[in-house]
């Protein structure tokens, strides 16, 4: 039998108005062990069944508004929706996200394709007490020739749950071969960050790469697909990394494309684009993807000024005429402070920017507007006035 909590009116209304997290302070004395619940108001009414975590600050996160069975068959139908939706989204690639957690309503749980491979991450002590039907009904539902978790990710611990990477089914590669667009690259899939590649930022890299030419510079270029989609139309490519691994990798998928005019810089960042400036270089197209530099929303004030130093240097690099894409996946920095960011970092610069668009992360990830955490990648597309 499912075992039940009880929320205060706070927690119910949280729900009804479209956010699937209900803290701690919102939950009655409840000594269910961690699964799937059924959640009543203080009157004893339902209100849903949920993921219950008994020892995380989010105690309860939805799953459903009604008391049916969330079983293997209910997370298949789940699957089946969130494939549904990817239909309806051109993804010109072999990896893409299948689930995006609570943006495609499955709280905690994210799983990405890589060919013919999934991985996932569970995310929460709910999940994981599940974890055979969650499983089992991907297996069901995509038919995969493995699934591998990566669950080397620091939000388990909040959970009380274990770290580990492990074959949950089938024997996944260490690495997988993945097209995007006309773009070969190697995903790692064991060692690679997230679940071993930036999936997010795919149709960004298939943006610039499209419009491309001249003299082009990624910094923060990691494994270098930025780069790698802008060798094809820009005459030269500097893609700045401060990892010599990351660039070793990057290196190799150049050479899987035939790629020879992009030179890889191992350098800091900052160090580079002051760097360039004092030797007067100019760039037709720049990008800017940096790491979360505000992972803590006490972080956020000097975050937001790494943000604009380096901002403001790439400004001054722009040719004439010539285009920058930044992002920031940091969730604390949001769009309006990125934009107020922004507009200090052109001041400052010298420079006229025209927006010519706003960008977020990929189609595959959904963001909910009444969920914030869904939606936390947001970049801009600015031209150099002439």
């Amino acid at each position: 039998m499912t075992a039940t909590v009880t929320v205060s009116a706070r927690g119910a209304a949280r729900w009804r108005a479209g956010h699937p997290w209900i803290y701690r302070s919102d939950v009655d004395d409840a000594r269910a062990a961690p699964g799937v619940v059924t959640v009543r108001d203080r009157r004893r009414r339902v209100v849903g069944r949920a993921l219950w975590s008994p020892a995380s600050e989010i105690r309860l996160r939805m799953l459903s508004h009604d008391d049916a069975p969330i079983d293997r068959d209910w997370w298949r139908r789940a699957f089946d929706r969130a494939a549904r939706r990817r239909a309806d989204i051109a993804i010109d690639a072999t990896a893409f996200r299948l689930v995006h957690a609570e943006g495609d309503g499955l709280p905690a749980l994210v799983v990405d394709r890589y060919g013919d491979y999934l991985v996932a991450q569970l995310l929460s002590a709910g999940l994981e007490a599940v974890r055979d039907d969650v499983l089992g009904a991907l297996h069901d539902a995509f038919r995969p020739a493995g699934i591998l978790l990566r669950h080397d990710v620091s939000v388990r611990r909040h959970e009380r749950l274990g770290m580990e990477v492990e074959d949950a089914t089938g024997a996944v590669p260490d690495e997988v071969e993945v097209r995007e667009g006309a773009v070969r690259y190697v995903a790692r899939l064991r060692t690679g960050q997230k679940t071993g590649a930036f999936l997010d930022q795919r149709e960004n890299r298939l943006l610039v790469g499209a419009g491309s030419r001249g003299a082009a510079l990624d910094v923060f270029a990691y494994h270098g697909l930025f780069a790698l989609h802008m060798a094809a139309g820009a005459a030269s490519v500097i893609a700045v990394e401060s990892s010599g691994p990351a660039l070793e990798a990057a290196r190799g998928n150049a050479s899987l494309n035939g790629i020879g005019n992009i030179e890889w810089l191992e350098a800091n960042a900052f160090d580079a684009l002051r760097g360039f400036e004092r030797e007067g270089r100019r760039f037709d197209v720049v990008v800017l993807d940096p790491p979360a530099f505000a992972k803590q929303k006490d972080s956020l004030q000097r975050a937001t000024a790494a943000y604009k130093e380096i901002n403001l240097r790439a400004a001054r690099l722009l040719a004439p005429g010539g285009v920058m894409l930044t992002c920031s996946c940091s969730f604390h920095l949001t769009r309006s402070r990125f934009l107020d960011m922004l507009a200090a970092a052109a001041a400052d610069s010298g420079r006229r920017l025209v927006l010519e668009r706003l960008v977020g992360q990929a189609g595959d990830h959904p963001e909910v507007i009444t969920i914030p955490e869904t939606g936390y990648m947001k970049g801009a597309l600015l031209r150099a006035a002439e």
